[in-house]
């Protein structure tokens, strides 16, 4: 059975996973609409970046952004200006942490479903005289949504699976940065297999559940694989 541990393990995860997609569909909207419209040689290189975490291994990002939120590196002089101290081995670290890593986790599905709406439906709604804003959230938004419910999914999904990276910057520690895939590895060191199976178990399930709802609402997306 599940132990309180356990229990705060699956408190953590799910409020990191819920802040992380908040905060990227807030920063990755912009980034996937400007990819998706932009002729720019900048978009090369821009795109190249975001979709980085993909190929890199966990413990390579982790093992960097340790360092640039380190008391030595910039975001770690950059949050020490601001007062906020250093951010590793806090739940502020690890949210800043997801937020990159899933990052190709929302802008590919939105950059991908801005691409396919097109340029008519703009350009009828520029005839109307729509303004730029009207015509992101009275045509675009309705015409991209599988493209968001998406990027959500895929985006909460990921936050909840990722090992390497939490480890290295949140570390172990109990009801303050320890997930629950950090919860299943402390059951398998400790041999505590029954308990181990208890938690990945359920993650099993719920990544079939994600896969399930990422095909329903888009049933044509090919997954990107990390």
């Amino acid at each position: 059975m599940l132990t309180d541990a356990d229990y705060s393990a699956i408190r953590l995860t799910l409020e990191l996973a819920t802040l992380t997609t908040a905060l990227l569909l807030l920063i990755g909207t912009p980034i996937a609409w400007w990819l998706a419209r932009t002729r720019c040689w900048w978009k090369a290189p821009v795109s190249a970046l975001v979709t980085l975490p993909l190929v890199l291994p966990p413990t390579v990002l982790g093992f960097y952004l340790l360092v640039a939120m380190g008391p030595n590196g910039f975001l770690g002089h950059f949050t020490q200006a601001l007062g906020l101290g250093n951010l590793p081995f806090t739940f502020a670290g690890l949210v800043l942490a997801s937020v990159l890593y899933s990052m190709p986790f929302v802008v590919q599905p939105l950059q991908n479903a801005f691409e396919a709406i097109g340029a008519r439906p703009l350009e009828v709604a520029a005839t109307l005289r729509a303004s730029p804003l009207d015509m992101f959230f009275s045509v675009v938004v309705p015409l991209a949504r599988p493209g968001f419910l998406t990027a959500a999914i895929l985006s909460f999904a990921h936050t909840v699976g990722e090992f390497g990276v939490v480890l290295m910057i949140g570390g172990n520690i109990e009801g303050k940065t320890r997930v629950v895939s950090v919860q299943i590895y402390n059951h398998v060191e400790a041999i505590e297999y029954a308990e181990a199976h208890w938690l990945a178990g359920g993650m099993l399930v719920f990544s079939f559940v994600v896969l399930l709802a990422v095909n329903f609402f888009n049933p044509q997306r090919k997954l990107a694989q990390p």
